[in-house]
């Protein structure tokens, strides 16, 4: 049964379009035709959660598959949170708008390891019991057979939740591993069948648990010495992590309706990286690396910009430089998309394959930013973490950029790294120096820098797991960067805040202990902890709950660094008990040694021998070859990369997880140039339209982009303005309230080349949403002046409503009364800030009665009134008539319904 969203999403809350599950390409299938309902969950607020690539392919991949359905929905912000307690309304999915509780199965993206407490947060708001014990006890036992009244099973899947689950383990039904473009679907079939069969909740997990990437907390527990094991013989020991070939065309979905972070239609080129950087989760996590072939990405860009309507598209990749068929995909689709004014961004790149080839297609009227990630400040660090960038490389991609026109560029660089010195930190500051002395030229604006520099926090599965750097001396490198670049110009830093680091470390590299940890931290008020506004509150909850759980004494030592076991002798190493040395409580340092000192450390004792929470997960990558390489490391020794050069070894390539996939490029297509934007005005179309229905709840600047996109996926030729940034000659006559509705609407586009007016009708509504009805459309002079500029009056039908039983006919005398009226003054505050008082009844064209609704508690008028609406501000707005109400009748007014009959204009 759908939940009543009537009460909840209304133009009070903050951009209440992100609920309305109305997106373009959503899915709608029929719920009672479906025999499995999924509920995609991304535990962040709507921009971040419906612009996450991963959450729309698994989306569109599930809802292709028969008899299932899958639905979408997000961390509420603030304001609806507490709407949906206050009304006691379970959280809901956004296109069925039914409760979570009445899905089979709901599934939450762990994608950064503070996200687990939104995903607590979104639990308590549907109702569901948060821990799988409690699931299992209430109202949903373990013995009883699955039904749809039950709560359905809870799973994560995502980086953070692949790389150590374990301290999310109380909370998760399964988690899976991996890639889930082949996975979710068999998780599908296997639920369909249980559910067909009648088994018991503890039944269908025990069917999940003997799929390949799917591993089921509660039939494993953690053994005195930190190692997990499983409680019964017919579960996997270890758990794969499952590898899927990416498929472009499933990327083309969801275009949402209010910004997001991530604007764009975003394609992936490659999946996985091989370039072995030691501090790098994902690269670990993501091999072996695997090419899409260039005809099917030109494919699916071209097919989804012409879907979407977005001017701007993204290639997506770990290391996009690493796709050697980069320079030839973007240069076929700039080309063939080039009277389109679309523009091409990518992520961070290597600097060292930064080129003419790639400036070229990054390049054009709408230059993107640009951003490098040399990591580290000295060639020494960067050796030792495996970067592979030399300072000549570095200079050379930078000196391109700035060559081919970027006189900005983001760098993103770390401190805290293993065998750091405070000379390789100043190091940063040095080699912004050198980076602007060599990118000077007569004529030209200097270069500047905008830098992000973070704090290292070791990730599981990566050489460095076994490292750790007490806050305090992030805390003293940041100052000594702060000293170094207070002389330095045309240069902005940003540091990542070091608490924000401590908490990630701490939850990361945890064991299941940390479970009640995670818990007690939400209930005292964790959540949205990687935002900034949120840090303090996050922070605080955290650290009560770190020492409620009596893990202080652990946490304060990582803190203040007391912990380096490689400055212990072989002899203090026995003393310590295997929990005692358990990576979860001690954090080994290799701060403050020399690497030979550490390396006679590394014995068969050492405690890189000591089981860890997450050595059942298997990755593919062979754990001796992690602590070998942290042995090169240690020596600034560096590993190729495995997919352009020889074999490393790794332990990942094989029939489990595949091998490199690397795609011979093509030729690169000649340039056939830039975007020119074609500003020929040939005709000017006027278009009355309506914005009716959920279509209310948008904004007025999503309805221009809207306008914008519809435009593009319909092919018509609309003109473009001139300048630096183009935009297309697309003029709403005025601005509607947020949660108004209008039938009198006025929209003007120019075009390049004259049309038929029935069939730009046509390709218009065929690309319209339709709660957005058009009226007429009438062809204008090119002279006459624009709709917004020729606005004189607006047409409002206002609900309104007062306490009492009113009678119609003492409506009828307030407007009597108003109409009277010469002078009706108001106070209004000025752009400039002063007060300024103004004559309503001037502004007041008409008035009238249409209907009056009574009853004891309060009576209700429909009230038709025609006011000044012009462009240069002299309007009268609806929320002024209840001003004038009130002025008149002495009594109190509210404002119930806004609904704009028409606007007039100049003739």
């Amino acid at each position: 049964m759908a939940v009543l969203v009537e009460q909840l999403i209304t133009s009070d809350i903050l951009k209440p379009a992100r609920y309305l599950g109305n997106e373009r390409l959503a899915v709608h299938k029929p719920w009672d035709a479906a025999t499995v309902r999924w509920v995609l969950t991304y535990p962040e607020v709507y921009e971040v959660g419906a612009s996450n690539l991963g959450h729309i392919i698994l989306y569109n991949i599930l809802n292709v598959q028969p008899n299932q359905l899958c639905d979408r929905a997000y961390l509420p912000a603030p304001d609806l949170g507490a709407k949906l307690r206050n009304n006691q309304i379970p959280l809901f999915a956004v296109e069925s708008k039914r409760a979570l509780t009445e899905f089979d199965i709901l599934g939450f993206s762990l994608s950064y390891e503070l996200g687990a407490t939104n995903i607590l947060e979104m639990l308590d708001l549907a109702g569901i019991p948060l821990t799988w014990k409690e699931r299992s006890s209430e109202g949903s036992s373990s013995q009883s057979p699955v039904t749809s009244h039950q709560y359905p099973l809870i799973f994560a899947g995502g980086q953070t939740a692949t790389s150590n689950p374990e301290p999310y383990a109380d909370f998760f039904d399964f988690i899976a591993l991996g890639d889930g473009e082949e996975l979710l679907p068999e998780i599908g079939l296997v639920i369909a069948e249980g559910k067909a069969a009648g088994l018991s909740r503890e039944e269908l997990l025990l069917d999940l648990a003997q799929i390949p990437g799917v591993y089921v907390p509660q039939f494993y527990e953690m053994g005195e010495n930190g190692a997990v094991k499983p409680l019964r013989p017919d579960v996997p020991e270890r758990i794969i992590r499952r590898v899927a070939t990416p498929i472009p065309a499933y990327s083309i979905g969801l275009v949402p309706y209010v910004e997001t972070v991530h604007d764009r239609l975003t394609i992936e080129i490659r999946r996985g990286c091989t370039r072995g950087c030691r501090f790098c989760q994902p690269g670990m996590l993501t091999r072996p690396a695997r090419d899409v072939e260039p005809e099917k990405v030109v494919e699916a860009i071209e097919a989804g910009m012409r879907a979407t309507g977005y001017n701007e598209f993204s290639l997506l990749s770990l290391s996009c430089s690493d796709y050697l068929s980069l320079p030839a995909v973007g240069m076929e689709i700039k080309n063939r998309l080039k009277n389109e004014n679309i523009s091409l961004s990518l992520p961070s790149q290597r600097v060292d394959r930064f080129d003419e080839n790639i400036a070229n297609i990054l390049g054009g009227t709408r230059q993107g930013s640009l951003t490098f990630a040399p990591e580290a400040g000295t060639q020494r660090m960067r050796d030792i973490v495996n970067k592979g960038l030399t300072n000549e490389e570095l200079l050379r991609g930078v000196k391109t950029a700035w060559e081919q026109g970027w006189d900005k560029i983001k760098l993103y660089f770390m401190i805290g790294l293993p065998g750091e010195t405070d000379a390789d930190v100043l190091g940063i500051a040095e080699t912004v120096r050198w980076l602007q002395r060599e990118c000077r030229g007569q004529g030209r604006r200097p270069i500047s820098f905008n830098l992000t520099i973070s704090n290292f926090t070791p990730k599981p599965h990566t050489p460095f797991q076994w490292h750790s750097v007490s806050t305090a001396e992030f805390a003293r490198k940041q100052d000594l960067l702060r000293q170094e670049f207070r002389r330095i110009r045309n240069v902005k830093v940003n540091f990542t805040d070091i608490r924000l680091s401590a908490m990630e470390d701490f939850i990361g590299r945890g064991d299941r202990s940390l479970g009640k940890v995670l818990l007690r931290a939400w209930q005292l008020g964790a959540g949205m902890d990687s935002w900034y506004d949120s840090v303090e509150t996050a922070f605080k909850a955290w650290g009560e709950a770190i020492a409620e759980a009596g893990l202080d004494w652990k946490y304060r030592q990582v803190e203040n660094g007391e912990w380096n076991l490689f400055s212990l002798g072989n002899e203090e190493q026995e003393k310590l008990s295997p929990v005692t040395c358990h990576p979860f409580g001690v954090r080994q340092s290799l701060m403050g040694e020399t690497p030979k000192t550490a390396l006679a450390h590394l014995s068969p004792s050492s405690p890189l021998d000591l089981p860890l929470p997450w050595d059942h997960i298997d990755t593919g990558i062979d754990k001796k070859w992690l602590q070998e390489d942290l042995k090169r490391a240690l020596e600034a020794a560096v590993v190729p990369d495995c997919s352009f050069e020889g074999c490393s070894h790794c332990g990942v390539c094989g029939t489990d997880f595949g091998h490199n996939i690397v795609i011979e490029p093509p030729a690169i297509p000649q340039f056939v140039g830039d975007f020119v934007p074609n500003t020929t005005k040939a005709q000017r179309l006027r278009v009355w339209f309506g914005k009716q229905g959920d279509m209310a709840l948008v904004s007025h600047l999503d309805l221009m982009r809207l306008f914008d996109r519809v435009m593009r996926r319909a092919g018509l030729p609309v003109a473009f303005t001139g300048g630096f940034h183009p935009h297309p000659r697309i003029a709403l006559a005025s601005a509607l309230s947020l949660g108004s509705t209008s039938s009198g609407e006025i929209v003007d586009f120019e075009l390049t080349q004259p049309m038929d007016v029935e069939d730009f009708r046509t390709q218009l509504v065929s690309q319209l949403p339709s709660d957005i009805p058009i009226y007429r459309i009438e062809e204008i002079d090119l002279k006459a002046p624009a709709a917004n500029q020729a606005m004189k009056a607006a047409e409002y039908l206002l609900t309104i409503s007062t306490p009492g039983n009113v009678e119609a006919d003492k409506w009828q005398d307030w407007i009597v009364a108003i109409l009277d009226q010469d002078e009706i003054l108001s106070e209004v505050m000025t752009k400039s800030g002063k007060q300024q008082s103004i004559n309503l009844r001037d502004r007041l064209f008409e008035i009238d009665l249409v209907q009056v609704n009574t009853s004891p508690a309060e009576s209700q008028a429909i009230l038709r009134y025609l006011g000044s609406c012009r462009h240069d501000g002299v309007i009268l707005r609806p929320e002024q008539i209840l001003s004038i109400l009130e002025i008149v009748a002495g009594a109190e007014f509210h404002l119930l319904h806004i609904h704009r009959n028409r606007l007039v204009l100049e003739t």
